[in-house]
């Protein structure tokens, strides 16, 4: 099943706009539509709150990094600032995602 985006009018694409796609293109009432999203990005950010990595096949990897406390600068003012140890989310695209975007890359040259 393939979904069609070109009604996009933000170079974003938005929660809302997922929803409205599901309701359009699956039949999901809007309501169902917009709990389905929510419940789908809740799900994997209390995934990653937890420490748990969360893969999604064919598009990627989202994981927690823990960042070391380090020496800052504050830009204007010059003065020295530590920087505390903070958690992390990255995001690492799958091979197959990233030949889609290199595909489209040619297809559009």
């Amino acid at each position: 099943m393939e979904f069609s985006v070109e009604s996009l009018e933000t170079p974003a694409l938005t929660k809302a706009q997922l929803s409205d796609l599901l309701f359009e293109q699956i039949g999901l009432n809007k309501r169902e539509s917009k709990d389905m999203i929510d419940a789908f990005f809740d799900l994997i950010a209390s995934s990653l709150v937890e420490g748990t990595d969360v893969k999604i096949s064919g598009f990627g990897n989202f994981q927690i990094r823990t960042k070391a406390p380090r020496p800052g600068r504050n830009p204007r003012t010059g003065e020295a600032i530590p920087i505390q140890a903070r958690r992390v989310v990255t995001f690492h695209a799958s091979h197959k995602l990233k030949e889609q975007i290199q595909d489209e890359g040619k297809a559009g040259s």
